[in-house]
């Protein structure tokens, strides 16, 4: 919702902003939105260090904090030349956030569900572009470009708070936890989670036939899939 509220602001206004507000020429829009494409593409290239010693969470929710204040500067109604600075500012952050996504995603999932868990985050995004497109587009043509990037900006703030506590910042990959007696069927190879006796009709793996796992506690990188439904405590 921050990314898809920045980025729509930048897409959507710049050139509302530049030639009808400040009647600047098509090159000035043209570098206006350089401008948010360079701070993105800068932020990606020095993404992999960065990450190297903080976490996802941090750097992300920094780029959270960082779109919310370039969009509170373009509140002020800025100049041409200030408003360069504040959409490479902006486009920094929005890439802070939506570059470690896909690591997110990646580490949240196992290696039989990474397509349906990427399609699903493709898909979210899309639907936040879709609907801050209309805000954006909407709210500027009834308030004005900068009264439309205040309430963004407070948006995005609440955004990052939400995101703050649905994230826990203790967010181990390795968790401790229980699992109760039960039988199921799904394809699946005899591995450490299906450490059962076959009897030949099953056919060579992966193979699906009804199996019970015993009732177990141990530790190991957690992720929901089809034996782990819920997210347990670490302990």
């Amino acid at each position: 919702l921050g990314v898809a509220s920045a980025s729509a602001a930048v897409i959507v206004n710049t050139v509302v902003y530049v030639r009808g507000v400040l009647g600047g020429t098509e090159t000035q829009v043209a570098l206006a939105f350089a401008a948010s494409g360079a701070g993105s593409m800068l932020a990606a290239l020095v993404l992999p260090r960065l990450l190297d010693r903080c976490s996802d969470r941090s750097v992300m929710l920094s780029g959270s904090g960082v779109m919310a204040l370039g969009l509170g500067l373009m509140a002020t109604g800025p100049s041409l030349l200030t408003l360069w600075p504040i959409w490479f500012l902006t486009g920094v952050g929005w890439s802070l956030v939506q570059t470690p996504a896909g690591r997110v995603v990646n580490r949240s999932s196992n290696a039989e569900d990474r397509t349906a868990y990427f399609s699903a985050q493709f898909a979210l995004s899309h639907a936040c572009w879709l609907v801050f497109y209309a805000v954006v587009g909407h709210t500027s043509s009834a308030i004005g470009v900068p009264q439309t990037a205040l309430y963004l900006s407070l948006g995005v703030v609440v955004f990052t708070w939400l995101a703050s506590r649905l994230w826990p910042k203790a967010d181990e990959a390795l968790l401790m936890h229980r699992h109760a007696s039960r039988t199921h069927e799904h394809l699946h190879v005899h591995d450490l989670h299906h450490d059962h006796v076959h009897e030949g009709w099953e056919g060579p793996e992966p193979h699906s036939h009804a199996h019970k796992h015993k009732a177990i506690r141990h530790e190991h990188p957690f992720v929901i899939d089809s034996h782990h439904s819920t997210w347990p405590q670490s302990s």
